[in-house]
Parts: structure tokens; sequence; C-alpha cells
């Protein structure tokens, strides 16, 4: 039986991903309904990060594949560092709570990814397993 530090996060990444998602959520709505505010900043900030997969289209791919040069873009707004930050910064005050609602949102979908099954993406373009 492998109990290495990796097998064990391996078996505990989806479910922990899922509770952070549930977590963020609760926030998001929380923020949302408090400040009566945020539809287009969730919407925005909820799809955003898969915009890259635009960038990332092109004919001779295969199925899955995303085009090399999005791999960077894809992976950098797939961190949770990126709303980690913007929701900091929103909650000192220094950006508008506009902002707060979209780093959660932004959050919800980063942490949402993996507890789905979906991962970054190696310089190929596939899926990391």
């Amino acid at each position: 039986m492998d109990t290495t530090l990796a097998a064990r996060w391996g078996s505990a990444r989806r479910p922990a991903y899922a509770a952070l998602a549930a977590l963020l959520l609760a926030a998001l709505v929380a923020e949302a309904v408090a400040h009566g505010t945020g539809l287009w900043q969730i919407a925005a900030f909820g799809i955003g990060p898969d915009l890259a997969l635009l960038a990332g289209a092109g004919g001779g791919l295969a199925r899955g594949q995303l085009h090399p040069r999005a791999v960077p873009l894809y992976n950098l707004v797939h961190r949770l560092w990126g709303p980690l930050v913007l929701v900091v910064i929103a909650a000192a005050g220094v950006l508008p709570v506009g902002f707060l609602i979209g780093g959660l949102a932004w959050g919800v979908h980063v942490a949402l990814d993996p507890a789905v099954g979906y991962g970054r993406r190696g310089a190929d373009g596939f899926q990391r397993s």
C-alpha cells in the first residue's frame, strides 16, 4: 500500500477542491447579497478563466488538446493565487467591492475545475494527469 504524501493528496485532492469551491461559493453568495451587486462580476470573472481556451483553438489539434501557445495563459489564470490576491486587495478597500465579488467568482471557477477532473495543461496542451 502506497502511503506517500503524494498518494494521499491524490486521493483527497478532488474532495478538498470541492470543499474549497463550496466555501468560496458560499462567500460569493453572501457578499453579492450583502452588497446587492455583482452579477456582471460573477459572470465575467466566473467564465473569464476559460476564455484562454479561445486563444488555444486551432486546426490540427487532437481532441482535448489546447494549442501550446495558450498553455501559459491558461495555467496562469487557473491558479488560486490570482483570485486570492484580488480578494485580499479588494477586502483591504483598495479596489471596489465588485472586485471582491469577482475574485470570489474566479476562485470558485479555479477550485471547481480540479474538483470535477480538470487541471492545468502540460506544454503539449493536454491535461496533466
